[in-house]
């Protein structure tokens, strides 16, 4: 396996995000160099941490992140609330329904 490191450009990145070991996936979901298209596509990815760290990442568009809002995991959707690009109608939307899931 090739060894990710800071400087891995995002080709790379890109063609390790099918690879089929969970773990080099949240190496590539989690990586500063991942580009949007390739973190959309790790945002359907079977392990859940996977998925939250695609909502963690900064490069990770928007569109992105308003998919993720209905994971059905908390903890993505958690990420989703806390990451800059996320709008502030997704993040309310977010605090609404953790609340009413709260209290029910």
């Amino acid at each position: 396996m090739e060894e990710l490191n800071s400087n891995t450009p995002p080709e790379t990145l890109d063609r390790l995000a099918n690879d089929k070991d969970s773990w080099v996936r949240l190496g590539v979901a989690r990586h500063p160099n991942t580009s949007p298209e390739t973190l959309d596509r790790l945002a359907n990815d079977e392990f859940w941490l996977n998925r939250s760290f695609v909502a963690q990442n900064p490069n990770t568009s928007s569109e992105t992140l308003e998919r993720l809002v209905n994971d059905k995991k908390y903890v993505v959707r958690l990420r989703v609330s806390e990451n800059p690009n996320t709008p502030q109608y997704i993040k309310d939307y977010i605090k609404i329904n953790e609340f009413l899931n709260f209290s029910t």
